[in-house]
C-alpha cells in the first residue's frame, strides 16, 4: 500500500486500487483486445472471484511501495496492430494515469503479449492458449 504523507494528513491507495487504475489504462489503448491470457491467468482470474476481487484487474500486477510502482501487463492484440506501438501505448498510458491519479512514481511497465485477437471472431490462436503453456517470462537483459 503507497501512504503518501501531506501536510495536512495521510493518503492511502490500496494496491488493488493501482491494479484498477493500470487494468484500464491499458484497455484504453487502441489495438488491446483483452488482459491476461494462458492458463496463469485463467488461475488467477479464479483465485480473485473466489477471494472476492472483480475481474478488472486480470492480467495486470503490481508491486506498490511508499512513493514508487512498478506494473506488469499482460494482454491480447487486435490483429494486425504493430504489437511494439501497442505495447508502448500502453506502457506510456499506464504510467500516466497512475503518476496523475496517485501520485506515485512508476518506475517500470513490463508488458508481455500473450496472444493475437483476430477481427470477426476468425479464431486463429483465440482457443489455443488454454492448451499451451505459458510463455516463460521474457529476459531482462539484452
Amino acid at each position: 500500500m503507497a501512504k503518501l504523507q501531506t501536510e495536512h494528513g495521510t493518503t492511502t491507495i490500496a494496491d488493488s486500487v493501482v491494479a484498477k487504475i493500470a487494468a484500464l489504462a491499458a484497455k484504453e489503448v487502441e489495438g488491446v483486445a483483452d488482459l491476461g491470457g494462458g492458463v496463469g491467468s485463467a488461475m488467477g482470474s479464479v483465485v480473485g472471484r473466489i477471494r472476492g476481487s472483480e475481474h478488472q484487474t486480470s492480467g495486470v500486477g503490481v508491486e506498490v511501495g511508499a512513493t514508487q510502482a512498478a506494473v506488469d501487463v499482460t494482454m491480447k492484440v487486435l490483429y494486425p496492430a504493430s504489437l511494439h506501438q501497442v505495447a508502448e501505448a500502453v506502457r506510456g498510458n499506464v504510467i500516466d494515469r497512475i503518476e496523475s491519479m496517485t501520485g506515485l512514481e512508476v518506475t517500470e511497465v513490463n508488458v508481455t503479449v500473450t496472444d493475437l485477437s483476430f477481427p470477426g471472431g476468425q479464431g486463429q490462436g483465440e482457443d489455443q492458449e488454454s492448451s499451451q503453456p505459458e510463455p516463460p517470462p521474457p529476459s531482462r537483459v539484452q
